[in-house]
């Protein structure tokens, strides 16, 4: 219970009534912000942007503003499309943390008739041609990527360290390297596995082109992993940092990637050692989903059923998992079984059931977050 302030103390307030007692806490100011979103080249994605970035935002504010954004919508101003919130005291932490959101532009405080601009400090570490230079048929957009990364970051117990903490951010799914680009972007330990060859051929090309030509102190390697004489994988691992004297100073990013199917995780990096799991899961349209023993499967539901099992035993006590998925090929429901039954706590309700979004004609994608208790 609060208790009443104690007399004869100092004064905060002038009328006769209130003048008996020691200042009483003030209410803090309510103030409207807006952001714009970031414009993005696909013209579905623009579409679903704003329903995206207000559940995207529903969950920075549970996680980690304490419940304090209230308000949250679409809204014109002067003609120009925001989303707006109100929020009591925004501190400069408080808004290094929305700065990562994934499709913000620009923010602003609303003072009547007047935008005044927030500064964004991101957590970026390097140049956007990093997320950006790649281009290749199914490559999945750049903003949903970071909105997956985020929103399954701020799901984990360590959503308060989002500012702080160098995370291990594994894809078990990771084709040609874009959300281990996202996390590399953040300042976080990267590790992939895939089975497609090409795709991490390619992507070792790139990762170690972009690293000489930003010149970037590092170390970085691709080589055939052999047991008994005989090529299991193919491995690229590299080490680097955003300054030389944090390189010199041991103060580096790892990098991880292993040629090999999903099911054989564990072959290539410890359990436990993983604080976020983010897969894109084949969409069943173009090209199916790969099995360590059926070959091509259409629905994604039967690789999480294989994978699910060792990809929990990957992650960190506290961390979560993040898949995104065509639910077209797999009902949501079917999918948050597979991760309970692997162990997982599925979020399902609130803002996360409000990230299902048109991709083309027959994709309709989601996504489904679960932590490791």
């Amino acid at each position: 219970m609060t208790e009443l302030p104690a007399l004869g103390g100092p004064r905060a307030y002038a009328s006769p009534v209130v003048d008996r007692w020691e200042a009483f806490p003030r209410e803090e100011a309510v103030t409207t912000h807006a952001f714009l979103v970031m414009p993005s080249f696909n013209r579905v994605y623009a579409a679903a942007a704003a329903g995206l970035a207000k559940a995207e935002l529903e969950v920075f504010n549970a996680a980690v503003l304490g419940g304090r954004v209230t308000g949250i919508a679409s809204t014109d101003i002067g003609g120009v499309p925001y989303i707006t919130f109100d929020c009591a005291d925004l501190s400069d932490h408080d808004a290094a943390l929305l700065a990562n959101l994934s499709s913000i532009y620009a923010l602003f405080a609303v003072e009547g008739e007047t935008l005044r601009p927030v500064p964004l400090r991101r957590l970026d570490r390097y140049d956007d041609d990093l997320i950006t230079i790649l281009k290749y048929p199914g490559k999945t957009n750049e903003q949903f990527t970071k909105l997956l990364l985020n929103v399954t970051l701020l799901s984990s117990r360590y959503a308060a360290e989002m500012l702080t903490r160098r995370f291990t951010v594994l894809d078990p799914l990771c084709g040609r390297g874009t959300t281990l680009n996202q996390a590399i972007m953040y300042g976080f330990d990267a590790r992939g596995i895939d089975t497609d060859k090409r795709d991490i051929e390619a992507y070792a090309a790139f990762i170690q082109r972009w690293l000489k030509d930003k010149r970037l102190k590092h170390q970085a390697s691709y080589v055939p992993v052999r047991r008994e004489r005989q090529v299991i994988a193919h491995r690229l691992q590299a080490s680097f940092a955003a300054a030389k004297e944090d390189y010199r100073a041991g103060d580096v990013q790892q990098l991880d990637v292993v040629c090999a199917d999903t099911t054989r995780l564990l072959e290539f990096f410890r359990a436990d050692s993983v604080d976020i799991m983010v897969a894109d899961a084949p969409y069943g349209v173009q090209h199916g989903s790969q099995t360590a023993d059926r070959g091509r499967a259409r629905s994604p539901l039967e690789l999480l059923s294989q994978a699910a099992p060792t990809w929990v035993k990957a992650l960190r006590q506290g961390g979560a998992l993040g898949i995104s998925w065509n639910t077209n090929v797999a009902r949501r429901d079917a999918a948050a079984q597979v991760l309970t039954d692997a162990g997982l706590l599925v979020a399902n309700d609130g803002p996360y059931l409000e990230f299902r979004h048109r991709v083309d004609q027959a994709i309709i994608r989601d996504i489904l977050i679960a932590r490791k208790p």
